[in-house]
């Protein structure tokens, strides 16, 4: 069998320090830290509520801090703070794999500003946030979802330059059972 040539295998970006955006009017950008946990689990919640999401399971800090703060971590979670102080938003991010491209790229799984923080530049800040995050660690691509009804989300996302495709997104739960149980 032949030796691969590890140029044709990049690895997984390496994590970098989090980029954090300077204070503007609208508010600035930063990394979450440990601290932040409780109120960044009432925005998912207000998240999942404005989706009309089923409820989450309770323990959402207990699952959610180890993933996110490990020093291993491969999930980075850029929060936006109105100009108070007070956190109004997030966005967050882990490094996938893009099979069709054989390349990595950021893969921003949620961004979710409180309704009153919306339309003063804390959505565009955190966009930029994701972008820095994305070059930090040598990815030259973001991608999310969003839902085909949040026709403010799609303006504001058209408006930032990103471009759309009509698919559909399927969750399929795996019961437990015999590891390497394949079946075909």
């Amino acid at each position: 069998m032949e030796a691969e040539d590890p140029k044709e295998h990049p690895p997984v970006p390496e994590r970098p320090a989090s980029p954090a955006s300077p204070a503007s009017p609208a508010g600035s950008v930063r990394p979450a830290r440990p601290e932040d946990l409780p109120r960044l689990v009432e925005l998912v919640h207000e998240h999942v509520a404005y989706e009309k999401a089923a409820p989450r399971p309770a323990g959402l800090a207990g699952r959610l801090g180890p993933q996110l703060f490990a020093e291993d971590a491969r999930l980075w979670v850029l929060l936006a703070e109105a100009p108070d102080g007070t956190v109004a938003g997030y966005a967050a991010c882990s490094a996938e794999f893009a099979f069709w491209d054989a390349r990595h790229y950021l893969h921003m799984d949620c961004l979710y500003l409180a309704e009153e923080a919306r339309g003063h530049g804390l959505g565009a800040a955190l966009m930029a946030g994701v972008a820095g995050l994305a070059r930090e660690l040598g990815l030259d691509q973001v991608q999310w979802q969003t839902p085909d009804w949040n026709e403010g989300a799609i303006r504001f996302y058209d408006r930032l330059g990103a471009t759309g495709a009509p698919k559909r997104r399927y969750a399929l739960s795996v019961p437990a059972g015999q590891p390497g149980a394949a079946t075909h």
